[in-house]
């Protein structure tokens, strides 16, 4: 179904806003009374080395965070809504303004305690009445080492301020400057720009799909000088700022800041190193079906097997997505069909509503998730994709103080992936389409291609490139075109040409200006995928140890939270059991296509 506006839309399939403020109005009282609050904060400046102070303090600064939370989840969601309406978009940038004061009003909070003495630290993270913010002082107290001085932490600020632009710059190059040009597709000239590329890559046309691969990176090697020198600047920024908070290099500075043991990121490329030849084989396997000479990067992004869709509508879409996630139980079920029930998902598109998917967690009321379901596969996924980000937000708010309900990134795609993965796993139990059922095989080994491998590649080249300039070496767009296809060769095999174009990949990667973000995605589907063998494989002691983590939120450290659900980053076997089923899945595939 196509809306032209909201006001078509039948109201079971827009989310309900009214649970955080029941009209604008409303809205408008909180914001009222919210817009001088952050002076109260502000007030404590100075006052925080007295234990009976900062708990009335931090008491304080949840209360405040919860009405700004709700403030601001309204706001945005109601702005995603219709992008055009002044009133919305007037509401939410007031908002933001407020968010931005009193952030301003309460910098002082971290640096006033990291000043401490480690034993005030200690003693209250060691009392009772603290238990709400102990993660919250631990991580003050083991970040001390790397707070400067107020003059220093002033200087940071100030560099902060422009060497940010490298990012920044990117981002106006990749999204205006660069021209891509443009091909013929199907008799009609189409102009190239980063969603007609992803089309263009998945036409059933070899010649298309060349066109547009060779005819999109002449873009970036048109301005490889450039994109070299910002990428370098970044990483030179990056190095900077490890440097100046007395850290041993970038990556160990990134991990830091997430709780994340280096041994996770060595052993994830250790891993990936041992784990090519499942890889390797199904780029053959994919090679022979597609009935190619010779098959190229550009061919790896299309359908091998056409007209295998799972067209439905959105309520038969949900049924399978209920069906999917059984062996998550039936409290985890009741949950999910109260938020299909009770308004909690924004479900159709219209022309001024927000693109794609997401999940915000509102604290103090529910999860709601955005979508603009389509028939497609890929949108009935997208469904328990972003349940799986609710049901995370649910368990966690459910568990977890307000101080502690905030999970980090590095676990965030878990829950939402394991929905995914039992979804597939049910419906390639259930399906009685052979063609659909080699699609599905075919889905599975793409998402753990993409996701699991590219991303370590990613995070392999980040690792490079750091080191370079870390040993004072210059980091130049020769050798990094080098480096980057050596691992092209070494991670995709000898079953693909390993096509010039493919040397300029890091030239277009906006996360690399995110340092060592990208190995989350790898560590998050592998834990994911570990996550959801166990459950079907093991039954309720996995989906017990599961539902514990769901509930974790902040309260520890995220690798220790994997632990929780039987995943140990650290070691082999997370690893070993995703390598077995990318191997059986393959296998499955293969003897299907015989």
């Amino acid at each position: 179904m196509s809306y032209t506006n909201r006001n078509q839309i039948p109201e079971k399939y827009k989310w309900d806003l009214s649970d955080i403020f029941a009209t604008p109005a409303d809205w408008e009282a909180r914001f009222v009374e919210m817009s001088t609050k952050h002076q109260d904060l502000a007030a404590y400046q100075g006052k925080l080395g007295n234990k009976a102070t900062l708990l009335e303090f931090m008491k304080l600064s949840d209360e405040y965070d919860l009405h700004l939370s709700q403030l601001y989840c309204y706001a945005f969601m109601s702005y995603n809504e219709d992008a055009q309406d002044p009133e919305r978009q007037g509401r939410f940038m007031r908002c933001y303004s407020m968010l931005t004061q009193f952030s301003a009003a309460t910098a002082f909070v971290s640096p006033e305690l990291s000043a401490q003495p480690d034993e005030y630290l200690k003693d209250c993270i060691a009392d009772p009445a603290f238990s709400d913010y102990d993660i919250q002082l631990q991580n003050i107290l083991d970040g001390k080492a790397h707070i400067l001085s107020a003059a220093e932490e002033t200087l940071m600020a100030r560099v902060g301020a422009f060497s940010g632009q490298f990012q920044e710059v990117f981002n106006r190059l990749d999204s205006g400057d660069i021209k891509f040009g443009s091909i013929m597709v199907d008799g009609k000239e189409v102009t190239l720009g980063h969603g007609t590329y992803s089309m263009c890559l998945d036409h059933k046309d070899q010649e298309v799909r060349r066109q547009a691969f060779q005819t999109y990176y002449k873009g970036y090697i048109d301005k490889i000088n450039t994109l070299a020198g910002l990428y370098e600047g970044s990483v030179k920024a990056d190095w900077f700022r490890a440097q100046a908070r007395k850290f041993n290099s970038t990556m160990e500075m990134a991990l830091f800041n997430e709780q994340v043991d280096k041994a996770v990121y060595d052993n994830l490329i250790k891993c990936m190193h041992t784990s090519f030849e499942p890889l390797h084989n199904y780029i053959g396997l994919r090679k022979r079906l597609m009935g190619v000479e010779k098959l190229h990067m550009y061919d790896l992004y299309t359908s091998i097997f056409e007209d295998a869709n799972l067209s439905c509508e959105y309520e038969e879409a949900c049924e399978l997505v209920l069906k999917g996630l059984e062996p998550l139980g039936e409290d985890y079920l009741e949950v999910v069909r109260h938020a299909f029930a009770n308004r909690w998902i924004d479900v159709h598109e219209t022309p001024t509503k927000r693109s794609g998917a997401y999940s915000m967690g509102v604290s103090g009321v529910h999860p709601y998730m955005l979508l603009n379901y389509q028939k497609t596969t890929h949108d009935i996924f997208t469904i328990a994709h972003e349940m799986g980000h609710s049901m995370h937000s649910y368990y966690s708010s459910k568990t977890q103080p307000l101080a502690k309900e905030g999970y980090k990134i590095f676990v965030a795609e878990v829950a939402s992936t394991c929905n995914e993965v039992l979804l597939l796993k049910y419906l390639l139990k259930t399906t009685t389409d052979q063609n659909v059922k080699k699609y599905l095989l075919q889905y599975y080994l793409d998402m753990l291609r993409t996701t699991m491998y590219r991303q370590a590649m990613f995070a392999e080249f980040e690792q490079i490139s750091h080191d370079i300039v870390e040993k004072g070496q210059p980091l130049t767009a020769d050798v990094m075109c080098q480096k980057y296809l050596e691992l092209n060769k070494m991670y995709y095999g000898e079953h693909v040409e390993h096509d010039p174009e493919i040397a300029y990949e890091w030239a277009r990667i906006p996360h690399f200006y995110r340092a060592f973000y990208v190995y989350k995605y790898s560590t998050g589907i592998i834990s994911a995928v570990c996550i959801a063998e166990k459950i079907l494989n093991e039954g309720e002691q996995a989906l017990a140890n599961y539902k514990k983590f769901l509930g974790l939120g902040g309260s520890m450290d995220p690798v220790s939270e994997l632990k929780v659900a039987g995943v140990d980053l650290t070691s082999e076997e997370p690893f070993q059991i995703v390598a077995k089923s990318f191997a059986d899945t393959l296998a499955e595939l293969e003897e299907l296509c015989k």
